[in-house]
């Protein structure tokens, strides 16, 4: 995993997320994660791939509408959890996921402060 691309993959995701409470850089399974309120949100799966938490039927639809940009692999069925090519996707689409992810996970006193 080049670790160039990694760290420009965390840099971009870290400005989608400014201005979302509450969020920090962790990992999850020894890859570059964001968190709300310890709870994963986003992480970076390898260089091309992201893995975004999602609702199930959010997900389902996301898959249907744009298979060029989400997936999933058998490991994430039946989980709320959406592949993503980051390279696929732009910012404005990435950063609107990312809220509705970490609106999914933020604690109900983070989400008001978003409203």
């Amino acid at each position: 995993m080049p670790e160039d691309t990694i760290e420009a993959l965390l840099a971009r995701l870290k400005r989608l997320a400014t201005g979302l409470p509450g969020v920090e850089t962790g990992t999850s399974y020894g890859t570059p994660a964001l968190k709300v309120a310890g709870k994963l949100f986003l992480r970076i799966k390898d260089a091309e791939t992201l893995v975004l938490m999602a609702p199930m039927d959010e997900k389902e639809r996301l898959i249907e509408m744009a298979p060029e940009i989400y997936y999933e692999t058998g490991h994430y069925n039946g989980w709320p959890a959406l592949l993503l090519r980051a390279a696929a996707i732009g910012d404005a689409e990435l950063r609107q996921r990312m809220t509705e992810a970490w609106r999914l996970k933020a604690p109900a006193r983070l989400r008001k402060l978003l409203a």
